[in-house]
């Protein structure tokens, strides 16, 4: 066996910290380990994982340095130039993994670690998380269903301005819940339905969201294999509504 790091994970949603927890575990067979690093820990964390959108970011990025600092990943916008590798989301986490490699200098090649690890990490999500798309070009429209969905508990929100990007998003991951507008703008609404109905595995629900109120409208979405439509628009009322019935 080779050297085993302490991280130290600062911030991430809980679905993210159940895939780290992953992570962890499958290291313990590997020629390099990782364990979580806590304040009781024996030694200093060897490696940093911080999620920039957190708002426990700022204090660990002010924090000052006693010694050596640790090797440093980041998730999130505005990385540090200290910082040894930074990512945007979505995650793939085998690319962290190979990162997180890279700097404790590991024999073993990327293409070992992807075959290791992607199709694990990829579907290791603790099956109560529910997973939310929202495609909408509106980022006013996105931010105020991700605010609506966070009451409703459901907090591992993604989503997409474009019918491109969500199509990549949903090739890439299971969605418990898909929101979706007719309004985006590379690709005709119901054509994109279309494609994200037939998509394996199977998506979960998938919701219309429209300013047209008309039974045909509601008709259309049904026959598409839509599960419900929120009218723009939104009404509190009836997004609290859906949300009960998930």
């Amino acid at each position: 066996m080779g050297p085993s790091v302490y991280v130290k994970v600062v911030g991430f949603r809980d679905v993210e910290r159940h895939l780290l927890n992953t992570v962890f575990r499958l290291s313990m067979t590997r020629s390099i380990s990782y364990g979580l690093w806590t304040p009781d820990a024996p030694i200093s964390p060897g490696l940093v994982l911080i999620d920039l959108d957190s708002p426990e970011a700022a204090f660990e990025l002010a924090a000052p340095n006693l010694g050596a600092p640790p090797m440093m990943i980041c998730i999130g916008a505005g990385a540090p130039a200290r910082a040894n590798y930074a990512f945007e989301r979505p995650l793939h986490w085998p690319d962290i993994v190979s990162a997180m490699d890279s700097l404790f200098d590991t024999d073993q090649a990327p293409d070992a670690i992807a075959t290791q690890f992607d199709d694990i990490l990829e579907s290791d999500a603790p099956p109560a998380v529910k997973v939310v798309l929202l495609i909408d070009p509106s980022k006013e429209d996105r931010l105020y269903l991700r605010a609506r969905l966070a009451l409703g508990n459901l907090t591992e929100v993604e989503d997409a301005p474009t019918a491109a990007q969500a199509l990549d998003l949903a090739k890439k991951r299971h969605y418990d819940l898909v929101i979706l507008s007719l309004d985006v703008p590379d690709m005709e609404g119901w054509e994109l339905i279309r494609q994200l109905v037939t998509l394996e595995p199977a998506m979960g629900r998938i919701v219309v969201t429209s300013k047209d109120k008309s039974w045909h409208m509601r008709e259309h979405a049904e026959n598409s294999g839509c599960w419900g439509l929120l009218e723009k628009p939104f009404d509190p009322l009836q997004i609290i509504e859906l949300l009960q019935k998930i």
